[in-house]
């Protein structure tokens, strides 16, 4: 159910908060002002933020360190701004604060580590050498080339009629019999550029179609798989899987939509 008090189903045109699947829209922009020329991926930070708050760490790491999670920026966005609530955090550059006065986790290039601290800092590298804020950016150059009409990162207070609440029992380690919950609480005010958006499977099957045919410069390869989620949310994407593209969407806590994910890859024959 995509409304279980209003006893509203789930359908093929559900929107489903797709978490840390926004990552490869980031990561695709970056590529793409690459390409043109705007920035060195072996450039440290300072180059294209000279003013981030936190100088040391942009002196120290790279902008492809940050995309390959290897930069050692660290720290919670999902906390709330100093007396104030999640729901605040309106913009990407909300995150910022959350996080940017915090010491390097470990020596840039020494270790792997996931960091959605540092997927928020490269939206606001976007927003820097584009001069587009960054979600205006990746409508225009990823979303619209795709035709991706019903993808965007809506505010929790206007979304559209056809969402899906995420219902949560309390994460992934919550007992199995705890009660579902809405999620809506935990949600920010807005998803950032490291996860948080909406989509519809719809849309993420026009995602990969235009990577195949290489509608998206700076895109992941058409065979890309990845995942994203939280409390209340879970999605995967996974191209060319034995001659199909599989989408799942769950408005569950994780593993629901990578269970779904992993039984049919094993179904096509897929080993996992």
């Amino acid at each position: 159910m995509a409304d279980r008090e209003g006893r509203r189903p789930n359908t093929i045109a559900t929107s489903f908060n797709i978490g840390s699947l926004n990552k490869l829209f980031t990561a695709t922009a970056i590529r793409q002002l690459a390409a043109a020329g705007k920035l060195d991926l072996d450039s440290t930070l300072i180059q294209y933020l000279p003013d981030y708050p936190n100088a040391d760490v942009a002196r120290r790491v790279t902008i492809r360190q940050i995309m390959q999670m290897r930069s050692g920026i660290g720290g919670d966005i999902f906390g709330a701004p100093p007396g104030k609530t999640r729901h605040d955090v309106r913009h990407n550059r909300d995150y910022l604060p959350l996080f940017a006065s915090l010491p390097l986790e470990f020596d840039p290039g020494t270790q792997q580590r996931y960091s959605n601290a540092g997927y928020v800092v490269l939206g606001l590298v976007i927003e820097r050498l584009s001069g587009e804020d960054y979600y205006e950016y990746v409508r225009r150059h990823i979303l619209e080339p795709a035709g991706m009409t019903h993808t965007a990162s809506w505010r929790v207070d206007s979304l559209p009629a056809n969402v899906a609440t995420g219902y949560t029992r309390g994460g992934m380690d919550a007992p199995s019999n705890a009660p579902l919950r809405p999620n809506t609480d935990m949600l920010p005010g807005r998803g950032s550029a490291a996860g948080g958006g909406y989509s519809t499977a719809d849309d993420l099957l026009r995602f990969l179609a235009a990577l195949r045919e290489q509608r998206i410069p700076g895109g992941p390869p058409a065979g890309v798989g990845a995942a994203g989620g939280a409390p209340g949310l879970n999605a995967t994407l996974d191209g060319d899987v034995a001659g199909y593209d599989v989408v799942v969407m769950a408005n569950l806590d994780p593993p629901a939509a990578q269970r779904v994910a992993r039984l049919i890859r094993e179904l096509l024959g897929v080993s996992n």
